[in-house]
């Protein structure tokens, strides 16, 4: 963690880590992260979310394997503590299948908690991620490998370095691709006019 911390602070890279019980959350705290994040498995873990609650930082929370009641009851933790935080849409499976994605739900939790929200994505491409950032998901996590073909439990629902390069592009083009959803005539538009439209009102 010292080499991890040292390489992203010369970087410029906000670190951040998921802790799963008291001790490794009080490990954290020796690096003045910025960040807090609860994984899904964590999400009713209610002393460890009080812990990290109480530090009051921007907390990212992932809702996989979990109904609105228990998200209910772990949002009632970070709100008697005033902790700001931000809900994740994520389905435990690894690697989830395009059906199983349920991008839907980034929209479901925003209008429900009206809250800021993301997607954690364990899906093998990128297609569900960069849906979910058209409807207003606002963070992506994604694991990232360096090699796909290693073993391990989440390798095949990993990015690799091409892979999260191409995510990351894709990501911020959805923005300026959706628009501001007013009906105008673009700069496009009014030259194509001059030439397509046949009937044209008079400049008189």
């Amino acid at each position: 963690y010292d080499e991890i911390d040292r390489y992203c602070r010369e970087a410029g890279i906000a670190w951040f880590a998921s802790a799963w019980d008291a001790g490794s959350q009080e490990f954290l705290k020796r690096y003045d992260l910025a960040y807090n994040k609860v994984a899904s498995a964590m999400l009713t873990h209610m002393p460890l979310l009080e812990m990290i609650a109480q530090e009051r930082k921007p907390t990212f929370i992932s809702t996989g394997m979990s109904n609105f009641e228990q998200v209910d009851a772990a949002l009632e933790i970070f709100k008697k503590h005033d902790c700001p935080y931000t809900l994740l849409h994520c389905v435990s499976a690894y690697p989830c299948p395009d059906e199983d994605c349920n991008v839907s739900m980034v929209t479901t939790l925003r209008d429900r908690y009206q809250c800021p929200v993301g997607y954690s994505g364990h899906e093998v491409g990128i297609l569900p991620s960069v849906l979910a950032v058209s409807l207003g998901a606002g963070v992506i996590e994604r694991h990232i490998t360096l090699d796909r073909a290693m073993y391990g439990s989440d390798q095949a629902a990993s990015l690799e370095q091409r892979g999260l390069a191409i995510l990351v592009r894709d990501c911020r083009q959805v923005k300026s691709i959706l628009g501001s959803g007013e009906k105008t005539v673009s700069p496009a538009e009014v030259k194509a006019e001059r030439s397509l439209r046949y009937f044209r009102q008079s400049d008189d």
